[in-house]
């Protein structure tokens, strides 16, 4: 009898989040895995490079984690990161000339933690806090599934909120955590981050922000993966991807067991099998997934110009500032649904974020900048629209006849349940993973942050979740994995 041979990997194509997700998963499992990735560093859109000009480590935005997102922060105990990251439980509102309002958790219960922060906060008056309060009501207790198919824009509307308080509040929470305007996102995600991200628990919207370039982060992953007699290729490229096979711009062809393709829609769509593409109606809506950008800048002045750990700029182009040393004198801005600033150059785009800030920082009013550096993220996030919304495609397709089995889609742009968020790029790794071992995602994944007592007892509904996969709906050929449990880490 003819010895068997190792057994295939799998193919993981794409080092972003999903991808490091999907690779960690599986070794952990003993299964081993080949994880390519072009870049010369793990990643995806959130990770770090090197400044030519200064030589620094940089992020390529300022990323922030909540309190809520269950998941990623089950993958940075897997990689043993989350000790890096610092936490804050306030927001500070700066109005121009100054004038902070904190934003923090009281004494009561969720859904009413908020309340005597948003009593006292200046920049919005006393009529609109009421109309507030209605409008976070119907929040509670509405089913955003039923709003898929209009904008957040359109759900205001509905709740009577008028128009100063739509640009004062609204609009910069939406935009800063959907990456668009509420006249184009989709009811559904921003309902989405009310719900789970402020409403449920009274920690949903704690802040987390890493203390060392986002790339530190991963730097475990790789020690996991050849754990289990894996690999990680970082610079390969790839240029065609089979149903159990890839082969790499440089040639090389590479054969597994199953295919995770964790690759942004429109790269995808340009190295699948046009074999595969013309019977997997998946890959035929991806030339039509919109983007929207973000722009980061980094900054450095003379002197401290920022007190606090971040802070939100009310009604002003730039949305958030960070704090980037312990001095206050480095800062980093960002500025989501970026559109409007896409074509100024670094000089205009520095001095706009300069002016702005003085206008709103008295701490600034005398400084003088030092050193700048802008990051433009033309494609940072898919544009979750209510269109994009109906194009998510599954992990897998809904038939599949082909004897191979199909390729594993991932990443924050598929079917999670969430926007596109780094949350939502982990959630998809972990599914990704599960279907490659013929396990239920809840084998891998972290449960969601359950609603306070009282939520729920208001109205608040569980999370609504992507359908778990069936066998019986696609072909499966799963991967041998080893009989010992899955690895749990504590949340």
């Amino acid at each position: 009898m003819t010895p068997a041979g190792p057994a295939k990997p799998v193919i993981v194509v794409g080092g972003g989040l999903a991808g490091i997700t999907a690779s960690v998963t599986l070794a952990r499992q003993g299964t081993p895995v080949v994880l390519l990735e072009t870049r010369k560093k793990l990643g995806g859109r959130a990770t770090s490079f090197t400044d030519v000009r200064s030589g620094e480590e940089l992020d390529n935005c300022q990323h922030v984690v909540l309190g809520c997102c269950t998941n990623y922060l089950r993958l940075l105990d897997e990689l043993q990161s989350r000790q890096h990251l610092t936490w804050t439980r306030e927001q500070y509102w700066i109005e121009p000339g100054g004038r902070t309002s904190v934003i923090k958790p009281c004494f009561m219960p969720a859904p009413a933690h908020f309340t005597s922060a948003v009593l006292a906060a200046s920049f919005i008056s006393m009529r609109e806090k009421v109309q507030l309060a209605r409008a976070m009501n119907a929040i509670l207790r509405v089913d955003r599934t039923t709003w898929q198919d209009r904008t957040f824009a359109d759900f205001l509307r509905h709740c009577a909120q008028p128009a100063r308080l739509i640009e004062t509040f609204w609009t910069p929470v939406i935009v800063s955590a959907c990456n668009l305007e509420p006249a184009r996102v989709a009811a559904s995600s921003a309902l989405q981050v009310f719900q789970e991200g402020f409403l449920a628990d009274a920690h949903a919207a704690d802040v987390g922000v890493s203390t060392v370039p986002l790339v530190r982060l991963y730097e475990h992953a790789e020690r996991l993966i050849q754990s289990a007699g894996g690999s990680v290729r970082l610079g390969a490229g790839v240029e065609f991807i089979g149903t159990t096979s890839v082969r790499t711009t440089s040639g090389e062809t590479i054969e597994g067991s199953r295919i995770i393709c964790a690759l942004p829609p429109e790269r995808a769509a340009s190295v699948i099998d046009p074999a595969i593409a013309s019977v997997d109606d998946r890959f035929s809506a991806m030339s039509r997934v919109q983007h929207s950008p973000i722009l980061g800048v980094h900054l450095r002045f003379d002197r401290p110009v920022l007190d606090r750990p971040h802070c939100v700029l009310v009604n002003a182009g730039v949305q958030w500032l960070f704090r980037k040393d312990d001095q206050g004198a480095a800062v980093h801005a960002v500025i989501s649904a970026a559109d409007a600033w896409m074509e100024l150059d670094e000089e205009a785009i520095s001095a706009r974020v300069v002016n702005e800030m003085k206008a709103y920082l008295p701490l600034a009013k005398d400084a003088k900048l030092t050193w700048a550096r802008a990051i433009k993220e033309k494609r940072a996030t898919f544009a979750a629209t209510p269109e994009m919304e109906r194009l998510r495609p599954a992990p897998l397709p809904g038939a599949w006849s082909n004897a191979e089995p199909p390729v594993i889609l991932a990443g924050d742009w598929v079917q999670t349940g969430w926007p596109a968020t780094m949350e939502g790029a982990v959630r998809s790794g972990y599914r990704a993973a599960a279907l490659a071992l013929n396990k239920p995602i809840e084998s891998f994944t972290a449960p969601d942050m359950p609603p306070a007592r009282l939520a729920r007892a208001l109205g608040l509904r569980p999370a609504p979740r992507p359908p778990s996969f069936s066998p019986a709906r696609a072909a499966i050929s799963a991967v041998p994995s080893p009989s010992r449990q899955p690895y749990v880490a504590h949340v």
